[in-house]
């Protein structure tokens, strides 16, 4: 096979040799993660970009920058004798109208042109069950890994997602591992025969095997989170890089919003340093780290930088002009404008899973208008189901659908008020992983603490609102609540409200229906952020 993956770390990535050793091995990896169906270009608001922008220089990615880098970068590498392979991290599914249109067929038949070498399941390809994963491998002209996921029960998965590969590129042999977010079946729709196994138990396993197979040069390619990648390389010997995903994570050495040094480093139980690299998402960035190998599979150096995607990169004709064929069918859709807003509607992924957002606010209570007259006074939106912002000036249907991907419902149901507190506890309980469940709400107001631990009172005072006036909640009294059908089925770990919630009607109209008909009622809409989420 053409592709590698490289391994152990012991220097800084900094730490450039001086000199190379005849028996060092470099390999460098070109890797993506999360693109969630950003085929299109996007604005600095990770929405898809206009015409307007992309005349005006404003634009980032899109699946024809992606391969006109991609292809750019090979030609070098091999140019100069290089190996090298190409990664994705998983999560091409969901997160815009191409997903909504032709689901995991736009995504498979572009990375196919790509020339990916191998891809990680993200847990956002479950999102249609196990049969759009199912039709996505099929399709497949590359492999798809994930080590921990276990299909052994269910049929249209069972024997298609393998967990190890050992690829070989000029004579040398590299492992590659891979492993998914354990609460998958929380954060999508596996299905109940699949299931996770913890990822450290697997990986753990799967590297002793390729060790005792004499491959000393081992790689994880995960869709796990930043956090979960550091647990995992300081509890696993044997792993040399992990190319991660899932948290949407900007790791750089220039860039100023970065969250962390390109690759982050950190000890694993043989006292060596562990690489680990992510590239953000939405396809705004191609990450490239290199690493050279001695001839036991240390990592001597791992360096690298993510290569900003933006308009001095110009889009790959082809691929640009098969965007514009399957998106001409939804442009109609996306361009009817259905409001205004008087200011961008932050709807960051930072911003709505650590605190109250504008989208949150927005949504939630767009949902509570929706059913106020059917005795429902609390409105519960996960922080995850929002996926963009929205810039000021005309909104759109399609930046309404880019918000709100999921094609999710409204779901209204009765619950106790001691539930109503536990729901909230879930919501806080992996703020600090950037977890999707974090609770926006309307008709309500609530104070929480990082300072507990999670499920353990962090959540320190509840209102809700009752003729005009906040009062503390009553936890023996039964309220009317509306959230969307994911979370009403359980998802993002709301099992109360699956095991608890009474009179439940999950088939509302659409939530991006709701949105769109009260950005409507509200044109000329002014964002905003009133105190109903504090911190201690």
């Amino acid at each position: 096979m053409k592709n590698l993956f490289l391994g152990s770390a012991v220097l800084a990535a900094s730490t450039m040799l001086s000199s190379t050793a005849f028996a060092d091995y470099s390999l460098t990896i070109l890797h993506l993660n999360d693109l969630h169906s950003r085929i299109e270009s996007i604005n600095k608001y990770d929405s898809t970009c206009n015409a307007e922008g992309e005349a005006e220089g404003k634009c980032f990615g899109g699946i024809a920058r992606v391969k006109t880098m991609l292809d750019e970068r090979r030609d070098a590498l091999s140019n100069e004798g290089k190996d090298y392979l190409v990664v994705d991290a998983g999560d091409q599914f969901q997160g815009s109208l191409f997903y909504t249109t032709y689901k995991g067929a736009a995504a498979v038949e572009f990375m196919n042109g790509l020339g990916v070498d191998v891809m990680a399941v993200g847990n956002h390809e479950f999102d249609d069950g196990s049969q759009g994963l199912a039709d996505f491998i099929e399709a497949a002209e590359f492999p798809v890994i994930s080590g921990n996921t276990h299909v052994e029960n269910e049929p249209l998965l069972k024997g298609k997602i393998p967990g190890v590969l050992v690829l070989e590129k000029s004579g040398e042999k590299i492992g590659i591992v891979s492993a998914l977010a354990e609460d998958t079946d929380e954060t999508s729709s596996p299905g109940e025969g699949v299931r996770f196994i913890q990822a450290e138990d697997y990986l753990k396993g799967a590297v002793e095997s390729l060790e005792a197979a004499g491959i000393n040069k081992i790689i994880a390619v995960t869709h796990a989170g930043l956090s979960r990648d550091k647990e995992i390389a300081a509890a696993v010997p044997g792993i040399d890089l992990i190319v991660g995903g899932h948290s949407h994570t900007l790791l750089s050495n220039t860039q100023e919003r970065a969250e962390g040094p390109y690759p982050v480093l950190v000890e694993n139980p043989e006292g060596k340093q562990v690489p680990i690299v992510q590239a953000y998402a939405y396809g705004k960035f191609l990450g490239e780290i290199d690493v050279t190998f001695d001839d036991d599979g240390n990592v001597l150096s791992a360096q690298g930088e993510p290569i900003l995607l933006d308009a001095s990169v110009t889009p790959d004709e082809a691929f640009q002009a098969r965007v514009a064929e399957l998106g001409a069918p939804i442009e109609e859709l996306k361009a009817k404008v259905i409001g205004s807003s008087e200011a961008p509607i932050d709807g960051a992924r930072t911003s709505c899973r650590a605190g109250e957002c504008q989208m949150g606010n927005l949504v939630a209570d767009a949902m509570l208008d929706r059913v106020k007259d059917q005795g429902v006074q609390i409105a519960i939106q996960n922080g995850g189901g929002l996926r963009s912002s929205i810039d000021e000036g005309e909104v759109t249907m399609g930046e309404v659908l880019t918000v709100l991907p999921f094609q999710n419902t409204v779901a209204t149901f009765r619950l106790s008020g001691a539930d109503v507190i536990a729901a909230l506890e879930n919501g806080v309980s992996k703020v600090e992983e950037g977890a999707g469940r974090f609770p926006q709400v309307a008709g309500l107001k609530y104070t929480w603490t990082q300072s507990k631990p999670a499920g353990e009172g962090r959540i320190l005072a509840v209102e809700v609102m009752e003729n005009g006036e906040w009062v503390p909640i009553d936890p023996e009294k039964t309220y009317g609540v509306v959230s969307n059908n994911y979370m009403r089925s359980g998802g993002d770990g709301y099992k109360v409200f699956a095991e608890n919630g009474a009179n439940a009607y999950d088939f509302g109209p659409g939530l991006e229906l709701v949105l769109a008909d009260y950005i409507a009622a509200n044109n000329g809409y002014t964002p905003y952020l009133d105190g109903r989420i504090t911190e201690q």
